[in-house]
């Protein structure tokens, strides 16, 4: 079955309504293909026909608006297109009007609707799984239309199209509704058609920055839904004055129409490997997390999959000395050079002169082809050889400095293949440096201050340094698609890249045992998507950071699939981001909005006199469970990792009234299956939509920086320049030469919170998807509102983890459905994956001489029910379930690693999780002789 379609159609059918024809329109084409998808297809989750009025079972709706109103004075001359119309009843939130209040709007002003407003939004419903999205494809947006008097481009169509195919799977409509000038209408079909049948979305044109009457109307919509939504809460801004370099805009004359014109390449996804790199070996840890294996795995899983088949395989060869040298001293060059030589002891010895580093005597070569095949996949992306491409590659080159090794890392790859693709190009490069990454308030590795939110770069290169510091762990995939969304995606389009480099550390998965975050394979999917709507498509990922054998290959398989153009998957229930991320991207949105315009969307921010009017809404009525609406899922994920438990909600799809038709409307509907109980209706497509308007969909969660010809570099130098280079990280990294240095690793936070309550009078939000999926923890743990950056406690920590069975519920629930159960049947199963390594096993100390004693009551209290034993001074204490005098003994000594005697399991309280690792072997094995008398029958 087809993933996707154009419908071609005359008359258009936005503005008909109920008993009315209306502005050309007799029938609401895109209201009648819902309602059939409901009845035809609905079956799967319902069993009931459902009904657009009521709670039974029936189909999710949400509709989304961007038109030109003009204060109203645009016809249909409605009220209830405006800003301030939410919805009715069960339905408030799930109607959002952006209003165009002035004309020659833009594909810059379109997309910031998009990334501010319709994704976070649709990535909140996203936990109802939409099954279908269907736009109303306005295509009067288009520069020259006599009527709709907008300055869309056909690539800023393709642009939102690109967007929209992120979602539900891909299976997406675009049903042609406005479109009065001939020639732009042909093109701007013509350019959403290629998007859908996989061909890479043009470059705009500059300048991609949101003008400020469309930062009004997009705050005002912020303003106005975010008692609704989740993910649109945002942190209280405080802005100087002075803080912003408010430069006059040049008059901007819309470009002659452009003829579009699309890439021809013999393949579209280059891979780059070579098995040689394994050779490069911990002579003295066979257990050290920087194994060569790691590669091996990921190329066995893309092989399994068929991916590796369907990419054209890239030839690897050595990185030259002068590629090298454009980010590497000669004197750092001619010393590692030297390492091939020397005897193990003098290995040793000089890896102990670095910091996190182990030498052997192919490490110099393989560390010349990790660097040489990313300027092999720079060389295949520009010659027009492959439109994309990945490299496996090891070791990895995110830490390396200018001259030294640092954190596994000997060359930086990416900041060299930036360099090369400058050498092809002949022109110099302007790069964006952009790294969200672990920073802990400066005590993560490497430590320091440089991944710091203030850290901008220097000097021609100021503000193009970007850094986003999570400053916890448990970072998950709403907190980096919040950051997306928000942060990294405006900037990049106001950059416009040509080209994207991207660091792939999958450290970030959930499951690494360094990274200590929770990004999703699918998370990962979408924010490669994301990626791939820039610089012509032209993006490459390199391997960097990722110590989870089976995360890593998932994730790195789940980006590929992206590359090659298949739909992302779906993504699980999310989390609204958690407080402490927000600040985090708050901060750094605060230090760059001086450099960049597409920042400076804050909400409420009125500057056309909308407060005129008011906000139109109703009283909800009592929800089936009130309970709900105050408890927060503390599930987290990150970029790229396992995914996580998903739940199905039941919503039904409120009506709303006929009178709320729009002028110039590009309408979204996203139409999900759903099970009965608990509904929360949504705005209906009822709601005659309106002409001229781009057709608009929700998006994901996008990553970015400067571009050499596009390209976005993890971790690279932000040096001024004039080619872009665009650096997306998700390690610790050093920008070399050029920008300040930046060191990222990706991390989460623990941080919970609760969803602000309604400000409308007599309203009460209704439940997000988000906030359903709290019913779902067993510990039914309430989230509180805590200060953005204050970490939690270890007390308040200890509540995730230390007892069996105590590991966070969200790292580890897996939620399996059995046929089509309401959310309140499914069967919730449990299950805990420990780290295969934790960098605190050197706190473990020998077993006393005395021998242990799994009798042994706690010290403090006496009790013998559910006691664990320190593994550095073997003093025993009992769980929190009991009276949590273990959990004192860690607060006071510091000493990390406990083990259960009931149960075997060791709880890590830094890593905050289990570990399985053979140093405890020994220790675990004289427990279960004491306890049964005979050894562990399988010790692995």
């Amino acid at each position: 079955m087809d993933e996707n379609y154009t419908v071609k159609e005359w008359p258009p059918g936005h503005h008909a309504q109920h008993s009315l024809m209306d502005g050309y329109c007799m029938f609401n084409h895109v209201a009648v293909a819902a309602r059939y998808a409901q009845r035809k297809h609905h079956i799967q989750r319902s069993a009931a026909e459902g009904e657009w009025v009521g709670g039974g079972d029936g189909v999710s709706v949400l509709y989304f608006s961007i038109h030109r109103y003009e204060q109203g004075r645009f016809w249909p001359h409605l009220k209830a297109s405006n800003w301030s119309t939410t919805g009715f009843g069960q339905g408030q939130g799930y109607t959002i009007n952006v209003p165009w209040n002035q004309v020659g709007m833009r594909d810059a002003d379109y997309i910031s609707a998009f990334l501010h407003i319709l994704l976070p939004v649709a990535f909140e419903v996203l936990g109802f799984q939409p099954q279908l999205v269907l736009v109303a494809a306005g295509f009067d947006a288009l520069q020259g239309d006599p009527k709709g008097k907008m300055s869309a481009t056909p690539a800023g169509f393709a642009q939102l199209t690109h967007l929209l195919m992120g979602l539900a799977g891909g299976k997406l409509i675009l049903s042609l509704e406005g479109g009065y000038n001939l020639c732009s209408l042909a093109e701007g079909v013509s350019a959403s058609l290629h998007c859908l049948l996989g061909d890479p979305c043009p470059m705009l044109e500059s300048p991609v920055v949101p003008c400020p009457s469309a930062q009004a109307s997009i705050s005002c919509t912020l303003e106005a839904l975010e008692p609704f939504w989740g993910f649109l809460e945002r942190p209280a801004e405080t802005l100087e004055e002075d803080s912003v370099q408010e430069n006059e805009e040049e008059p901007w004359e819309p470009p002659g129409r452009p003829v579009l014109a699309w890439p021809v390449v013999q393949a579209r996804t280059g891979l780059v490997y070579d098995q040689q790199m394994m050779s490069h070996c911990n002579l003295w840890d066979n257990h050290h997390p920087e194994t060569p294996q790691r590669i091996l795995r990921i190329m066995c899983h893309l092989e399994e999959l068929g991916l590796a088949a369907r990419c054209l395989i890239l030839p690897v060869r050595p990185a030259t000395d002068t590629e090298l040298l454009t980010c590497h001293s000669a004197e750092y060059l001619e010393r590692l050079r030297a390492t091939e030589k020397m005897k193990t002891r003098e290995l040793h010895r000089e890896g102990a002169n670095f910091d996190s580093i182990y030498i052997c005597p192919s490490t110099f070569t393989c560390a010349k082809l990790a660097t040489g095949a990313a300027c092999r996949l720079v060389e295949a992306v520009l010659s027009g050889e492959v439109l994309n491409g990945i490299a496996v590659v090891r070791p990895p080159g995110h830490h390396a400095e200018h001259d030294a090794a640092c954190g596994f890392c000997f060359f930086n790859s990416v900041a060299v293949a930036a360099r090369h693709a400058q050498a092809i190009s002949g022109h110099a490069l302007r790069v964006l440096y952009l790294s969200l990454h672990r920073f802990d308030r400066g005590t993560f590795f490497p430590m320091g201050d440089e991944g710091a939110s203030s850290q901008i770069g220097r000097a021609e290169g100021t503000g193009f340094t970007v850094n986003v510091p999570w400053n916890g762990p448990r970072v998950g995939d709403a907190d980096y698609l919040a950051a997306w969304l928000r942060l990294v995606l405006p900037i990049a389009y106001e950059f416009n890249p040509e080209l994207v480099l991207v660091s792939a550390g999958f450290d970030a998965a959930r499951g690494d045992p360094l990274g200590g975050c929770q990004v999703s394979p699918e998370g990962y999917a979408h924010l490669t998507h994301l990626l791939m709507g820039l610089a012509n498509g032209h993006i490459m990922l390199i391997l960097e950071g990722g110590y989870n054998l089976a995360s890593i290959s998932e994730s790195m398989a789940a980006c590929t699939h992206s590359l090659l153009g298949d739909p992302p998957p779906q993504l699980s229930l999310l989390r609204p981001p958690h407080a402490g991320a927000l600040a985090s991207i708050t901060e750094t949105i605060q230090v760059h909005r001086r450099y960049w315009r597409s920042l400076r969307v804050t909400k409420g921010d009125d500057k056309e006199g909308h407060s005129s009017s008011k906000l139109v809404t109703s009283k909800v009525p009592q929800q089936a469970n009130p309970g709900l609406s105050k408890r927060i899922s503390t599930q987290k994920r990150k970029v790229l990792e396992a995914g996580l438990a998903k739940a199905t909600s039941a919503f039904s799809a409120k009506e709303s009234t006929p009178e709320q038709t729009k002028s110039e409307t590009a309408k979204v509907v996203l139409i999900q299956g759903q099970s009965s109980e608990r509904a929360t209706g949504e705005a209906t497509l009822d709601q005659a939509l309106s002409e001229e308007t781009v057709g608009d969909t929700t998006m994901d969660q996008a990553t970015s920086e400067d571009s050499v010809r596009g390209a976005t570099l993890d971790q690279a130098n932000s040096a001024a320049a004039t080619r872009k280079v665009m650096l997306a990280q998700t390690t610790a990294q050093e920008a070399v030469e050029g920008a300040e240095p930046i060191q990222t690793s990706l991390a989460s936070c623990t941080d919970n919170q609760t969803l602000a309550a309604s400000p409308v009078p007599e309203a009460t939000a209704p439940l997000s998807p988000s906030q359903l999926i709290g019913s779902l923890s067993p510990l039914e743990l309430h989230s509180k509102a805590k200060e953005a950056a204050e970490p939690q406690t270890p007390r308040e920590e200890s509540l995730l983890g230390e007892a069996a069975g105590g590991q966070d519920v969200n790292n580890s629930k897996l939620t399996q459905k059995l046929g089509d159960l309401a959310l309140s049947d499914e069967l919730i199963i449990y299950a805990v994956t420990p780290l295969p390594w934790c960098p605190h096993l050197g706190e473990v100390c020998p077993i006393p001489a005395t021998g242990l004693d799994v009798t042994q009551p706690c010290e403090d209290c006496g009790t013998f029910t559910e006691n664990w034993v320190c593994l550095s001074c073997y003093q025993v204490y009992c769980s929190r379930y009991v009276n949590a005098h273990m959990i004192r003994h860690h607060e006071t000594s510091g000493h990390p690693l406990v083990l259960s005697y009931t149960d075997l399991s060791t709880w890590c309280y830094t890593c905050q999780a289990y570990v399985h690792h053979q140093d405890l072997l020994d220790v675990k094995n004289i427990i279960h002789q004491k306890k049964f008398g005979e050894d562990i029958p399988h010790p692995h």
